[in-house]
């Protein structure tokens, strides 16, 4: 045996023997027995070596409930077996108000997890989140897709005033995938676009064959509007240098830039030009988002296109499988335009709101390429981490997605979502259904910036 495969059989052999003795769980309690299934166990092992938590306690509050806290907690086990700290995860319908209640009144949990950058910031700003190490922001930058891009999201500006890394990213989603069926594709004779440019001209190449091309719906209750936001996101990310997206969301321009209404009107061409549109820009805004990738599965088909994130599939007809009754690809980008292969995402970032061993061995946990993996095997978690084994993925489309993430050249959170709550869950949406209704984009991107709170 070679010395590269006497080491990786060792490590497997200590990460077993540690899993039994440094935790009252067993092997065979944990999800993947040490060594099987093609996870990183060597990384396992020498977190283990350098953690012994046992007699600590470790209190985490997070987002996820139901099935996704099973799978997190799935994931806690590893670390309660490497380190033999106790582990106590808890969660709440109202988390992102009660983060905040239990931060004020001196209770926080050691370990928080958000998904809202902004609620981040106003509790970096208050004092409530202890720093990362320095060298974590390195970390990320080198080890994620668009790590430079994770790394900026981390950081915030802290009540010295003074920028550091105050949160570490942890489970992502993509939200710039555009949606197809491979066999009208097929039929039709028709390619995957490769920039946008040229799926403008896919766009135009349908609508002059007399058929539709994309299938747009805004509708969703009280949040009407928000997929169109999602639209005009990626575009100014594909139209402008990114530092024109941060501006625009930090409001270091106005709303109504002409950046930004440009890419207003970009979405117009997709979404108002006659022919364009199943039902026309009439019906865009009375459709619901749930129902709008209807078209795609009708025969003849409604539409050939449907911009939407990861989660649409949820909507799809029962039965549809993806990779073979629909696929998607990465919202395209012009070469040597706006960012480097944008991405337009969401995430959750994990926070130490009480420092201790155990807090930071936690974050050093989420170093790990297992950490990621575990849930990865399973179902309903992508990351941009590189260094993650993405076989072990528990789906191909689920790989597909992660590897969108990874090969990512610039990240960019959603941008309503980092607005304020009054612009990008408010009057950003307004905005967007009333442009599709005829307004002008100059006209919509002014009501917005016209309400900006002070």
């Amino acid at each position: 045996m070679g010395t590269k495969q006497g080491m990786t059989a060792r490590l497997l052999t200590l990460t077993a023997a540690l899993a039994l003795l440094a935790s009252p769980l067993r092997a065979q309690d944990l999800i993947f027995p040490p060594g099987a299934g093609g996870l990183s166990w060597d990384s396992h092992a020498a977190f283990a070596l350098a953690h012994d938590l046992r007699g600590q306690r470790l209190t985490i509050f997070g987002p996820w409930r139901g099935e996704d806290q099973r799978l997190f907690e799935t994931v806690l086990d590893y670390f309660r077996a490497a380190t033999g700290a106790e582990v106590i995860y808890a969660t709440s319908e109202s988390h992102e108000r009660q983060i905040v209640i239990d931060a004020e009144a001196g209770s926080p949990p050691d370990v928080a997890i958000v998904a809202q950058p902004g609620l981040i910031a106003d509790l970096v700003a208050r004092g409530h989140v202890q720093p990362l190490p320095a060298d974590t922001r390195t970390w990320i930058a080198q080890n994620y897709g668009a790590g430079a891009s994770w790394a900026d999201l981390s950081t915030h500006v802290g009540p010295d005033g003074q920028p550091a890394l105050y949160a570490f990213p942890y489970k992502a989603e993509v939200k710039s995938l555009v949606w197809y069926v491979p066999e009208t594709f097929a039929d039709a004779g028709l390619a995957v676009p490769q920039t946008l440019q040229d799926l403008r001209a896919l766009t135009t190449r349908i609508a002059a064959g007399g058929e539709t091309p994309w299938c747009i719906g805004l509708g969703s209750g009280g949040a009407t509007g928000w997929p169109a936001t999602d639209w005009v996101e990626d575009l100014l990310l594909r139209r402008q240098p990114v530092a024109v997206y941060d501006q625009w969301v930090r409001h270091e321009i106005p709303f109504d830039h002409p950046a930004v209404v440009s890419a207003i009107e970009e979405f117009g061409w997709f979404a108002r030009t006659p022919g364009h549109v199943a039902g026309g820009a009439a019906a865009v805004a009375a459709t619901d988002f749930r129902d709008s990738p209807a078209g795609l599965f009708a025969s003849p088909p409604g539409c050939y296109l449907h911009r939407a994130p990861s989660f649409i599939a949820s909507h799809f007809p029962a039965g549809v499988e993806i990779g073979t009754d629909v696929d998607f690809f990465a919202f395209p980008s012009d070469p040597g335009m706006g960012a480097d292969r944008p991405v337009l995402g969401s995430g959750t970032f994990a926070l130490v709101m009480r420092d201790g061993p155990a807090a930071r061995a936690f974050i050093a946990f989420l170093q790990t390429p297992l950490a990621h993996e575990v849930w990865m095997a399973q179902t309903g978690f992508l990351t941009p981490f590189r260094a993650v084994n993405a076989s072990v993925y528990g789906s191909d489309t689920l790989r597909r997605q992660g590897a969108i993430l990874a090969e990512a050249g610039t990240f960019r959170f959603d941008g309503s979502d980092l607005m304020p709550g009054a612009v990008g869950a408010g009057r950003f949406w307004t905005a967007m259904v009333d442009f599709v209704g005829g307004q002008s984009a100059a006209e919509a991107a002014a009501a917005v910036e016209a309400g900006w709170p002070e």
